[in-house]
């Protein structure tokens, strides 16, 4: 059972002069061998890589923490940002069912309500508390530095509150996710006596999905962790071909690097599964954050990136498409195919006297959402807009694994293609200086002169 790529659409003999010809492919052959020598070379850099492979005792200990906690408390609420946010809520979304929180306790399989607190707007931190009792709750705390202001200050409120309330035993109901030495928070859950699991040093956030960061939050929604690293394992041994041809990660960054050179530096995702509605929120902070560069690997200013959007089938047939249709060649859409939905449900055979209505009846909802899927690939066909088909047989961990897998493969191998550094992030970081700088961060004092130095807004100008 495994995922598979299908890139018609985005070809000339498909879809016409916006699309993507066999030579262009074959005129990228060196950069595509350069780029597949390095995934080699570079593996054992690239951490993330191994995850499917080097997580069983992370297994073993999350599932024992979870089977020792889970039936004393009610709510379980991850604190985080980026990735640590958005694998968690993409996995769960994608393998739950979608009103997982509003079940009863024994259709959830004996497992709590799942929340994620991932923005500092304080009216949603304090609306979390009208919803779930802290003293019920256990809060996983997930930042690899400790010094992420926006999860650090959530950490630090909720700390307060449970203390207040439950003394000494607050403690146990704080869970870290962290670095196993460097970082702010690791010393405060030695010093605290907090439980705590830890990141790989040397993998970034957006890349943490296969680590307690994402395993955790997942084991305690009763989703099968296990299987989700086995998908990747499948996906690892499908994408360490050279062959771009039966590598559909690589090919999948191949076509996108070349689309972008034509002038499509939009790329757009959109799953027809509300299952997988926030993997393409988790893929959007992937492709971003790893390939929107100022600068390549050798230092040269290239102001690079394709800007990935967020959609989703059918909903946004009635929102976005029309763009996507008749608007500008700017775009490469990609869709998210389900052959094997969990349930099906038929219309039932009503107004058969109303033409515009009777053809439903008798019809599945299961065919009625890939129908038009089928449609809006054809229209996009018909204008001659690229665009390919990424296929789950069904929506499981093995799937899912092999999905998050397979875009991790495809942004790192694209990131190559771009010669930039896919695992950095200097912009995000410009923007937290500054934040530091403002609030007073020791350390940041030449910061903040520059901040007080930039230029004072102009009053005509605000209106």
């Amino acid at each position: 059972m495994k995922i598979t790529l299908d890139y018609n659409n985005v070809m000339t003999n498909y879809v016409g002069r916006y699309g993507v010809k066999e030579s262009d492919i074959a005129a990228l052959n060196p950069q595509i061998n350069a780029a597949a020598a390095a995934m080699k070379s570079k593996r054992a850099i690239m951490a993330w890589r191994d995850l499917p492979y080097n997580q069983a005792e992370a297994v073993k200990g999350i599932k024992a923490y979870v089977d020792g906690i889970k039936d004393s408390i009610d709510a379980f609420v991850v604190l985080g940002i980026g990735g640590s946010a958005l694998g968690p809520m993409a996995v769960q979304q994608a393998i739950n069912n979608p009103y997982y929180n509003e079940l009863p306790r024994n259709r959830r399989g004996g497992f709590p309500k799942f929340y994620v607190a991932d923005n500092v707007d304080p009216e949603k931190l304090a609306y979390l508390f009208t919803v779930i009792e802290p003293e019920k709750s256990l809060f996983n705390v997930i930042t690899k530095s400790g010094s992420t202001s926006e999860t650090m200050s959530q950490f630090m409120i909720i700390k307060e509150l449970l203390e207040n309330r439950l003394g000494k035993s607050a403690k146990e109901h704080i869970v870290c996710t962290t670095d196993s030495e460097k970082g702010n928070l690791i010393k405060i859950a030695k010093r605290e006596g907090y439980k705590t699991f830890y990141i790989p040093s040397a993998i970034g956030g957006r890349f943490s999905e296969l680590t307690p960061v994402g395993l955790l939050p997942a084991a305690f929604c009763g989703i099968d962790i296990e299987s989700l690293l086995k998908g990747a394992a499948v996906m690892d041994e499908i994408c360490s071909v050279d062959s771009i041809e039966k590598n559909p990660a690589y090919m999948f960054a191949i076509l996108n690097y070349i689309a972008l050179n034509q002038g499509k530096n939009i790329s757009v995702m959109m799953p027809y599964a509300d299952s997988l509605k926030y993997m393409a929120d988790w893929f959007a902070q992937l492709w971003a954050e790893s390939l929107g560069k100022r600068y390549d690997v050798n230092g040269n200013e290239v102001w690079v990136g394709q800007t990935p959007v967020k959609s989703l089938g059918v909903t946004d047939q009635h929102s976005q498409v029309q763009l996507y249709t008749e608007g500008p060649s700017d775009k490469i859409i990609v869709f998210i195919s389900v052959e094997q939905y969990r349930e099906t449900i038929t219309i039932p055979r009503l107004y058969s006297d109303i033409p515009g209505l009777g053809f439903l009846g008798g019809v599945t909802q299961n065919q009625l959402i890939q129908t038009e899927l089928m449609a809006t690939e054809y229209a996009l066909l018909k204008s001659g807009k690229p665009n390919m088909t990424i296929t789950l047989p069904e929506v499981n961990e093995n799937t899912v694994g092999q999905l998050l897998y397979f875009f991790e493969i495809a942004t790192a191998f694209a990131g190559e293609l771009l010669q930039v550094n896919a695992f950095d992030q200097p912009g995000v970081e410009e923007g937290k200086n500054a934040a530091y700088a403002m609030f007073g961060r020791p350390g940041y004092e030449e910061k903040k002169r520059e901040l007080d130095a930039r230029p004072a807004k102009n009053e005509k100008y605000i209106i």
